[in-house]
Order: C-alpha cells, then sequence, then structure tokens
C-alpha cells in the first residue's frame, strides 16, 4: 500500500488563511458559557447545529440552545444573528468522587424529532427544536458514546405519509453496545458484545467501532466481528484481547425480563461480504438478541448498578477524553471491572495487561457508503497515518499521512468517481479530511488534504489552516473541536461578492489623465473623441440610477458569495465555520499583486513573474464546472493577466519576451475583461474610450487593481514612461489583443457591443498609425503592420468618424480613402486622392501611381456625375489617362464621343487633342480628322512662330537627309527615327500621317485651309507643301520638292504609284482603290519624275536613281521617249538593264500577239464546224 507522504504531497501553509482549500468563518464569538460569569476554566465540548437552531455544550455540563436570526436585507455584511434561547443542565447521575466531563455529546434525530444528549456519561432524551424532555424521565447510564446513526440514510429525509418514523442508534454501555430504536419511544433490539467501545461510525448494517487499543468492524444485524488493526503500533497486536467473551455478564437496560439468546460462531454467513472474508480477522459471536417485545419504561431505563462499582471505571474513560482535548494524553488508571460485583478497592489493582501501553485517542470516519477512513499512529505526539477499509476489512486506498496525531477528523465531499447517495448528492465532488491538532505545542490548526486523489496527483498537496486560540488562565491551551453537525449552515463571502460584483469605472476620472493632457514627444496630437468631449454628459446621469445598478448587480453577484458548510471547529468561547474557501478568493488570494509589490517597494522583483505566469496556466486549463466557477475563473484571468501587463509597463521590470506577452493576451481574453479598461491603461489610448450612456462596469476585484495601479503610476517619471508605453513590445501586445477581440463581433454574448467595438476600432487603428511610422527601421515589420491596418479599414470599423479624424489629423489620406471605400463612398474616395495628387500629402508613398488608381476607380463605378467631374479632373492632369475614363471598353458607363469632347472642351481643353486621336487612330473614326488636324496645325505652326530654334531644326533635318548617300530611308522614317521627345514633333509626325495617309472623298480634309495655314512656314514644313500639292494636282512641284527639296526618291516613287494620295504609310483601311490612279497616270508621273532624277546636279547621284528608276518601273516608260532624252554622253551600258527589259517586254508583247492570233484562228475555225454541223442537220430546204 502506497503512503502519500509528505514528500508526495507538499504542505501549503495558507497565506492569512486564505489560499488553501476551506477558511474560517465566525459562526458565534463571546460566548457566555456561564450564566454567572467567570468561565475561564469552561469551555466548548461539542457543537450541533439543525434547522437554524445551533446547541453548544459545555464543560460545565450546561446546555446552550440558540436561534438564529436572519440577517437584515439591507445589511450588507450579510451575517445572521443569534440569540439564547435556553441554557438546559441535562440529567445525569452525580457523584462526588467523579470528575465531570460535563456535556460529552449532541446527538440529533430530526426524522423523529428527537435529541439524545450525553452528559456526564448519562444520556437523556429531548425533543426538537426547543429541548424539551421527553420518554418523562429516561435515563441511560453508564454510557461511554451515543451514535451510530446509519450514514446512508439521509437523516433530514421526508418521511412517507402513514409511516411511523424510527431511528437506530448505537449506545456505548460499559461492556457492550446496545442497538435502540428511537420513535414514540426507546427500545432496545439486541446487544452487542464489545467493552469499552469509544467510538462507532456505521454505514447500513456495519458498524466500525473502537476502543482504547483497535478498531473493529461490527455486524450489528447478526451480530459478527472482524478484528482490525491496533489504533498505536506501540501496542503489541499479540497482547490479551480486551473483547469480552460470549458468557461475560453484559449491562442492559434494567426493568423486564430479558430473553437474551447467545449465537454461535458462524463461519460461513451468506451476509453481507462477512461470510466471504478470507482475512487472518476472526469472526466472532459478539452478542445477545435482546426482547423487542417490552419497550423501555421510564423506570426500567436507569442502569441498575452501584455508584462504587463504575464509578472509578468512568472516572478513568472522563480522564482519558479530557486529556485527549487538551493534549495531556495519559494512560488510564483503571481498567474496565470484570463483573458489577466488583468493588473500588478491588479497582485498585487492575490488571495491567488489558490496558493500552500507549492511549491515541482512535478516529473513525466514512468518506464513501463503502469505506471507513481509520486514524493510527505511535504516539500523540507523532505523526499519524489514515487507512482505508472496506465493510469487510481489506485496505482499499492508498493511506494518508498526518504531520501530528489528530485530536479530531472529518471527512467532507463525496469523492471524485464515488456515485452520491441521497445523503451526499449535494455534496461537492472533491473529498477532503480534515484533522485538528497542535502542533509545536502552541499552533493550533487544522491539517487539510485530499483522499479521493492518487498520491503523485498535481492537487495532491497540504494546507494548515490556522485556528485562532488563546491561553486559558492556568497558561495551557484552550480546548478545541472539530466536528461535522447534522445541517449544512449558510456562510457568506461579502468579499467574493465585492470582488465579482460589477462596479463602475471612469477612465476620465482618473489622476493619470491630467498628467498626460498632451501626447508623448514626437507623436502627433490627436483631437479627442466625442466621448471625451461628452464626458461631462455622462457624468449627468443620475446618480440614483447608477447606485440603483451597482445594488442590481450586488444582490446579482449575492449568490455567488454564499457557501455551506456541514464543518464547526470551535476554541475557547468561539465557534467558526470551517467552509469551503471560494474559488475566488482561493486562487485570488494565490496571485501576487506585484504592481502593489513594486510601487511600495520601488524595486524590481522578478521572483513573482514566475508564480504568475504558473498561476495563469493554472487558470487556462481549469474548466468550469458551475456558474460561479466560470465567473470566478473569468475574474481570476483578468485580474491575473492584468498584474502582468501592468508590471511590464514599469520601468524596474526587465521587458517580459514575446511568448509571454500573448500568454498575458490569452488570459485576459479567456477572461472576457472589456477592452476598455486595457485602452485606459494606455494615455494615449484613453481618448478613443466610448462609455457609452451606461458607462464601463468591470469587476470590483479588477476596479481595484487599476485604482492601485493609478495612484502608483502617477509617480513616475512621464520621460520613462512614455518609453515604456510606446515601445513596440507594448504596441505590438495592444494590437494582438485588440485585433483578438474585434473576432468577436458579432457574437450576442457581448454587452454594450457598439461602444466596446467601436473602443475597439478606434485604439488598434491609433496603435497601427503609430507602429507604421516613416522612420521605423525594420522595414518588414511596416509593411506587415501597414497590411493590417490596410485589412483594418478595409473591412470596416465602428469608429468611423473618429477614424477619419484621426487619419485626418496624421495625414494618411490614402488610408482615409479606403476607409471611405469600405463604405462605398466613392465620391470621398476620389476627393481625398484628388487632394493627395493635388497637394502631395502622401507621406507615407502609399499613393503609388495615383492617376493610375483613380482612372481604375472611375472605370468601376457607375455614377455619371462622379465620372465626368473627376474624368475632366485627370485629363487635365494627365491628358494620356484621363481620356480612358471615357475610352475604355471596361468602363461600367458608355458615353458618345461628341459628349466627351463637350466635356473635355469645358474642363479639360489639352485632353481634347488626345481624344481625336484615339477617335482617329484607335477608333478610325475618320469624321474627325479634320478637328485633329486643326489641333496638330495649331501646335506646330505655334512652336514655329514663337520658337525659332525649332525653325532651325525643321531647316537641319533636310539638309541632314539629303547628305545621306544612297540607299536611305525615307525622310518620313528618317524624322521618325530621330524624333524630338516634344509634343510640336511628335504632333507634326501626326499630321504628316494625317495629311498624306490617302484618306477618300468623303473624309478628305481642307487642303486648302491647311495650305493657307503653312504657307508661312513653306522653307520649314516642306513636306506638307508636298502632300498639298498633290492634293491640288500639282504633281511637277511635289515631285520638284521631293526630288530637289527633300532628296526623298523612295517617296518620290511611292508619290507616282498612288498619284499623290497617300505618299506616307496610310492608315490601315483609309485607302481606297478608286483613290489609286491608272497606269497612264502613273505613266505620266513616272515621266515627270525621270525628268527629275535627269535634273539632280550630283552626276553621279542622278545616274544612280535614273538608272534604278529605269529598272524597276521601265514597263511604265516608252522605251523610244527614254532614249530621246537620255543624255548622249551616257553609255549605253548605263541603261542596259532597262533596254534589255524594255525589248524583253516587246518580245513577250509580240509573242503574245501571235497566240492571239492562232487563237482566233482557231476559235473561227471552230464556229465555221459548229456551222456546218447546224446546215447539215437542218438538210435541204427548197424556198419556192
Amino acid at each position: 500500500m502506497r503512503s502519500r507522504s509528505s514528500k508526495e504531497a507538499h504542505s501549503v501553509e495558507c497565506r492569512n488563511g486564505e489560499t488553501g482549500p476551506y477558511v474560517l468563518r465566525t459562526l458565534l464569538a463571546e460566548i457566555p458559557l456561564s450564566a454567572e460569569g467567570g468561565d475561564e476554566d469552561i469551555h466548548i465540548t461539542c457543537v450541533e447545529f439543525f434547522d437554524q437552531n445551533l446547541y453548544i455544550g459545555t464543560s460545565a455540563s450546561e446546555l446552550l440552545h440558540y436561534v438564529q436570526i436572519p440577517p437584515d436585507p439591507g445589511d450588507q455584511a450579510n451575517l445572521p444573528s443569534y440569540i439564547l434561547a435556553s441554557r438546559i443542565v441535562p440529567a445525569f447521575h452525580k457523584s462526588q468522587r467523579i470528575v465531570w466531563p460535563g456535556i460529552q455529546q449532541i446527538l440529533l434525530l430530526p426524522n423523529v424529532n428527537k435529541a439524545c444528549i450525553l452528559c456526564n456519561w448519562t444520556v437523556t432524551f429531548y425533543s426538537l427544536p426547543e429541548l424539551s424532555p421527553v420518554f418523562g424521565n429516561t435515563q441511560v447510564r453508564p454510557c461511554n458514546w451515543i451514535g451510530g446513526v446509519d450514514l446512508n440514510i439521509d437523516p433530514k429525509a421526508k418521511i412517507l405519509e402513514n409511516t411511523l418514523p424510527s431511528v437506530t442508534i448505537l449506545v456505548s454501555l460499559k461492556k457492550k453496545i446496545r442497538l435502540v430504536k428511537i420513535s414514540e419511544t426507546p427500545r432496545g433490539l439486541r446487544t452487542i458484545d464489545f467493552s469499552g467501545s469509544l467510538i462507532s461510525v456505521r454505514r447500513d448494517s456495519y458498524a466500525c467501532v473502537a476502543d482504547e487499543r483497535s478498531y473493529a468492524l461490527l455486524d450489528v444485524d447478526r451480530l459478527l466481528k472482524i478484528p482490525l488493526f491496533a489504533i498505536s503500533s506501540l501496542n503489541d497486536p499479540n497482547s490479551q484481547s480486551i473483547v469480552p467473551q460470549v458468557n461475560e455478564l453484559a449491562d442492559t437496560f434494567s426493568g423486564g425480563p430479558s430473553s437474551d439468546v447467545p449465537l454461535t460462531k458462524e463461519t460461513n454467513s451468506t451476509g453481507k461480504g462477512i461470510s466471504r472474508r478470507t482475512s487472518p480477522n476472526t469472526l466472532k459471536s459478539i452478542g445477545y438478541l435482546t426482547n423487542t417485545s417490552h419497550n423501555l419504561s421510564v423506570d426500567d431505563t436507569v442502569e441498575e448498578i452501584q455508584e462504587k462499582n463504575y464509578g472509578k471505571d468512568l472516572t478513568d474513560i472522563a480522564t482519558n477524553h479530557l486529556s485527549s482535548f487538551e493534549n495531556k494524553i495519559q494512560p488510564p488508571s483503571k481498567a474496565l471491572p470484570q463483573n458489577p460485583s466488583e468493588s473500588v478497592e478491588q479497582d485498585n489493582t487492575p490488571s495491567k495487561s488489558l490496558k493500552p501501553l500507549n492511549f491515541l485517542k482512535p478516529h473513525i470516519a466514512s468518506p464513501t457508503p463503502q469505506e471507513f477512513l481509520l486514524v493510527t499512529g505511535t504516539g500523540p505526539n507523532d505523526p499519524g497515518v489514515g487507512m482505508f477499509v472496506n465493510l469487510e476489512g481489506d485496505p482499499t486506498r492508498s493511506t494518508l499521512e498526518f504531520c501530528q496525531y489528530p485530536h479530531d477528523v472529518v471527512v467532507d465531499g463525496r469523492g471524485v468517481g464515488v456515485e452520491p447517495i441521497p445523503s451526499t448528492v449535494n455534496l461537492e465532488e472533491e473529498g477532503y479530511v480534515l484533522a485538528s491538532m497542535i502542533r509545536n505545542e502552541k499552533d493550533f490548526g487544522i491539517e487539510i488534504q485530499r483522499w479521493d486523489l492518487h498520491p503523485g496527483h498535481d492537487d495532491n498537496e497540504k494546507y494548515w489552516l490556522e485556528i485562532p486560540s488563546e491561553p486559558r488562565s492556568d497558561n495551557s491551551p484552550s480546548s478545541i473541536g472539530l466536528r461535522s453537525v447534522i445541517d449544512a449552515g449558510e456562510i457568506h463571502f461579502s468579499e467574493a461578492v465585492d470582488k465579482l460584483s460589477m462596479k463602475r469605472f471612469k477612465p476620465f476620472e482618473t489622476r493619470l489623465a491630467s498628467n498626460y493632457s498632451n501626447y508623448p514627444t514626437g507623436y502627433t496630437s490627436i483631437p479627442k473623441t466625442n466621448a471625451l468631449h461628452e464626458y461631462e454628459s455622462y457624468e449627468v446621469l443620475s446618480q440614483n440610477l447608477e447606485n440603483q445598478r451597482v445594488e442590481e448587480e450586488r444582490q446579482f453577484s449575492r449568490r455567488f458569495g454564499r457557501a455551506q458548510s456541514h464543518i464547526v471547529v470551535w476554541s475557547g468561547n468561539s465557534i467558526w465555520w470551517t467552509v469551503k474557501n471560494p474559488l475566488v478568493l482561493r486562487l485570488d488570494a494565490s496571485i501576487p499583486d506585484m504592481t502593489d509589490h513594486i510601487y511600495r517597494n520601488n524595486e524590481k522583483n522578478t521572483s513573482l513573474y514566475p508564480q504568475l505566469f504558473n498561476m495563469i496556466e493554472i487558470l487556462l486549463e481549469r474548466e468550469a464546472k458551475t456558474e460561479t466557477d466560470y465567473l470566478s475563473l473569468a475574474y481570476l484571468r483578468q485580474r491575473a493577466g492584468l498584474l502582468l501587463f501592468l508590471s511590464s509597463l514599469h520601468k524596474f521590470n526587465d521587458p517580459i519576451s514575446e511568448l509571454e506577452h500573448r500568454i498575458i493576451e490569452n488570459a485576459l481574453l479567456e477572461g472576457g475583461i472589456d477592452p476598455r479598461v486595457i485602452l485606459s491603461i494606455i494615455p494615449f489610448l484613453r481618448s478613443e474610450i466610448d462609455e457609452g450612456k451606461s458607462g464601463i462596469w468591470i469587476h470590483g476585484g479588477i476596479k481595484d487593481v487599476l485604482d492601485n495601479f493609478v495612484r502608483g503610476f502617477v509617480s513616475e517619471s512621464l520621460d520613462s514612461t512614455e518609453r515604456i508605453l510606446t515601445s513596440d513590445r507594448i504596441l505590438h501586445s495592444i494590437k494582438r489583443f485588440l485585433t483578438a477581440w474585434r473576432k468577436k463581433k458579432g457574437f450576442g454574448s457581448i454587452a454594450n457591443e457598439y461602444e466596446i467595438f467601436k473602443s475597439v476600432d478606434a485604439g488598434l487603428l491609433v496603435v497601427l498609425l503609430r507602429l507604421d511610422r516613416p522612420m521605423h527601421p525594420n522595414t518588414s515589420t511596416t509593411n506587415s503592420v501597414r497590411v493590417e491596418l490596410y485589412d483594418l479599414v478595409d473591412n470596416g470599423i465602428d469608429c468611423f468618424e473618429r477614424a477619419i479624424t484621426l487619419l485626418e489629423s496624421e495625414n494618411r489620406l490614402y488610408v482615409l480613402s479606403r476607409l471611405y471605400q469600405s463604405r462605398k463612398m466613392a465620391n470621398k474616395v476620389l476627393e481625398t486622392w484628388k487632394r493627395i495628387l493635388e497637394h502631395e500629402l502622401d507621406v507615407q508613398r502609399e499613393f503609388v501611381e495615383g492617376e493610375k488608381k483613380v482612372l481604375d476607380y472611375l472605370l468601376k463605378i457607375r455614377k455619371i456625375p462622379l465620372i465626368e467631374e473627376y474624368g475632366v479632373w485627370l485629363a487635365a492632369r494627365n491628358s494620356k489617362l484621363g481620356i480612358q475614363v471615357f475610352a475604355e471598353e471596361r468602363s461600367q458607363v458608355k458615353f458618345e464621343p461628341s459628349r466627351v469632347l463637350d466635356i473635355l472642351r469645358r474642363g479639360a481643353s489639352s485632353a481634347v487633342k488626345d481624344y481625336l486621336e484615339y477617335l482617329v487612330f484607335q477608333k478610325k473614326c475618320t469624321e474627325y480628322i479634320n478637328e485633329l488636324i486643326v489641333y496638330y496645325l495649331d501646335i506646330v505652326t505655334e512652336k514655329l512662330e514663337k520658337s525659332q530654334e525649332s525653325r532651325l531644326i525643321l531647316k537641319q533635318s533636310y539638309e541632314s537627309y539629303r547628305a545621306l548617300r544612297p540607299p536611305k530611308p525615307t525622310y518620313h522614317q528618317f524624322i521618325t527615327e530621330n524624333a524630338i521627345q516634344e509634343e510640336w514633333w511628335q504632333s507634326r509626325l501626326r499630321l504628316l500621317l494625317l495629311l498624306g495617309g490617302g484618306q477618300d472623298s468623303k473624309s478628305r480634309y481642307d487642303f486648302k485651309s491647311v495650305l493657307e495655314r503653312i504657307a508661312p512656314y513653306s522653307q520649314e514644313l516642306v513636306p506638307e507643301l508636298i502632300i498639298l500639292d498633290g492634293r491640288q494636282a500639282n504633281h511637277d512641284k511635289a515631285l520638284r520638292l521631293l526630288t530637289h527639296g527633300l532628296g526623298d526618291y523612295d517617296t518620290a516613287i511611292n508619290y507616282c504609284l498612288l498619284g499623290g494620295s497617300g505618299i506616307y504609310h496610310p492608315i490601315s483601311g483609309t485607302v481606297s482603290q478608286d483613290t489609286v490612279p491608272s497606269r497612264d497616270q502613273q505613266a505620266r508621273l513616272f515621266g515627270v519624275l525621270l525628268a527629275e532624277f535627269l535634273n539632280i546636279e550630283d552626276v553621279s547621284n542622278c545616274i544612280q536613281q535614273t538608272t534604278n528608276l529605269l529598272e524597276r518601273f521601265g514597263g511604265w516608260f516608252d522605251i523610244e521617249h527614254v532614249l530621246r532624252i537620255i543624255p548622249d554622253t551616257w553609255s549605253i551600258d548605263l541603261i542596259s538593264g532597262f533596254l534589255i527589259n524594255a525589248l524583253g517586254q516587246i518580245v513577250r508583247e509580240r509573242g503574245e500577239t501571235m497566240v492571239l492570233k492562232a487563237l482566233s484562228g482557231a476559235e473561227n475555225l471552230k464556229v465555221n464546224i459548229e456551222l456546218i454541223g447546224k446546215i447539215s442537220a437542218a438538210g435541204v430546204s427548197i424556198e419556192t
């Protein structure tokens, strides 16, 4: 069997008695134990409580009856009062030789409304609750104890109708135990042979009893006994048993004949389990049946034994009982007499072998319906051992160890894993053993430990609960007692109510707020919220309403401060309830107040951190079983997490790790603390709190923590405090806490949801803005914070108006625009972007490619006025992007070109040209070519008029092009490849494309007006003049300019092929076939060009261009004409190619003619044959 040693169950010294599982609460104090006063030598011997009636037995043989008066409903302490109803001196047999112990036992029998009082070894009977004598003058004496009520039966259970209530008890006489049935009258049922019994506890028919030496199990129905182990291990287990033999004379109730029949020894009984016992313990027959046909009368209940025959023995027993209370235990001077005829003189020489060598008071308790707990030891000042046995006497659990042999032992709770019975169904599950003792001869207290856990269990600790005690007049320790009463008393923990009840918290009243009227250095001052401005309006809240709310909260929390207890302890003239310590008080007392230590001692104490973190782990792992547990754990998690969070703000403490920060956050979240409380701690976040009309209500214990923190914090240096409160660790911790709180949006269980989440969003926004500083050294961290910031505003926040103020004050206009986007406020979005682009307020460089973002947004919306307004504005800023608002196919709104041109002319004239280019070049809308040409001419002519440099550039371009040696690109290609990135140059390129693009007659521009515009610049705009001459059919002039003015020979050839229309690369689809000249016209133009080539001054160039023209396009020339105009000085070889091609052409043409002629002859022959055939077929016909 494994022992629960002190190494496995560490003893915990309860701080102020409040951290253990049990605490003392006063039941009744300063009890007048003596009616005459002077009660220094009188002490309480026993206590019982039932139905608001308190019964107190004293060593002066008086029984005090107190009646409980319920507390006044308005009493905050909620403590009942007691009045003395009566002071009774029970009847007992008097003897001058005996030291009277006083009231020894009070046995209440609620089922029959009776009370049995053992006073000075005499039992008398009374009615409940007023203690009126019953059964006449019936007495039972001499009696060692009374009790043995079946613990399996609920003593307060209702009796069925038409059923006569009765209770069976055990009465210990000198040498026997009587089984007595108490009903309308007492009646003896049977007698059990067991001498000198001192205590008994019964379950059904099984009673566990003890004498001065050992314990035993009795079957009171079948009168069988199982001897168990000795009480003291110093006693020889093989010593002579003091159990009487079967034939030994038994004390009986006097009067009436007895028909007691001895039972023979049973070894094969079929009764409850004992017959199956195989242990070495011997089953013994231990009694006689008593004739139950005769009820006990008043006269025959008095034991007819002379005082001289038992006086000495009872004195010994009394001495034993008294010494057990005073911790001065002495062995009895006399053994029990062998028979009633022995005289006092004979008692002077008792048999020493029948006395225990070292008397220890036996203790028996029954934690479960199938188990008894028995205590053994070696001596009063040595440790004790608790052993569990079942109804068969076999060990069941590992043993318990007491640091000292106890005075009294009480069990509480039904035990983990134990099925409840009617009498234990209302008990708590955790099972405890409470043992009263005196340590070090002066420390009165109760040792508390679990009996239902394995030795290695984490909760298997010992606790010490000190009992207040005052020395007696003789400097001896006062008497202490511990017992379980029959009825539970109700105890009210006002401390628990104070901690759990909700109280209004006013963050704007704290002194800390006044110290932070300005924001920390380096942070932009943020205007106060409406909540702060409305603070005074909150004060208008009726004080009566607030007081009413406080009272309502207190009344609601009262039920969490109620507890019940069956256990009482007494010392001196006071009695206390030994009550289960409420979870909230027990663990709250275990949480070290770190902030209190810091601010009172002004020093660093890291030893408290592990305690707090360990407590947080315990709280997070613990599961609530009741509503009280749920509320208590929530409060405790809040308090532990809040204390750690507050301590991390102090300058004397080292920064805690990221992991520890997350543990704190988890504790605060699991506890459900109002996030506005955390915001109130940080000065620059306090202004984000929205109290609402009802205010902020938090647990009273949490409010006390905050008040203590503020009192200590205001004494700190603002500079050091600022550094702590604005550190990244603190800000990130608050950010995670508030972010986690945002995830609770929509939970119906959150009171004041709107005000809370409005404050959370505002606080989180401030924190993110502080973390997203431009000068932040960690770019990756800043980027992640910025993503969170965007996510916050994108998903919508409750503090919309406050967010606008915050973002405006920080010039975070792009974030503001995203906030507007989350609300689909397109006008505000565009207005904000316009402010950014016009005033360059994007300090964080967030609005990258802002104009492109404006364009994309305008393409998504459907509000035509906004699109027109900001489309024109964008076109005025960036015409290329602006026109896409109206031109993009993916736009949600389609605009007519004429309408777009109108609005652009009114608001963004600079973008008209770009839009026209879009229409002409991309949409192929040729009807807008004239207007676009006008825009190009305006740009080019204006530039030439104002800039002499531009004219020089054009002239130089001609010279540079002419200087190029063939082969060379066309002039248009040349100026395109060497284009200047200026608008006028690009416009001129587009102008050339439009002028020489080969448009049909329907889209033909007004070339005359164009010619008038460019006439003043004929030296600078040569290509334009060439195109216009071609439009006017001045081909000779045009070809002359191309050949001699530009030297653009390829373009000249192209001019001949196209007839002067579209000499540059035309726009796809703008040249029609009817504009292409006929071959004769082309031949004529080539003839003009040949003449111009022959007039080129550079002979080599002239020969090269002429021969090239004749070789490539010789088919358009008449050989005779060519030979006539070719200079005679040219060698025939220069035009040999042309001549070969020309002669080849003549040969081909002649051959073609001959073939045609032959084909014509064949065709004629075929026709003739067909004619002959038809004539033959028709036959001869004669006409007359």
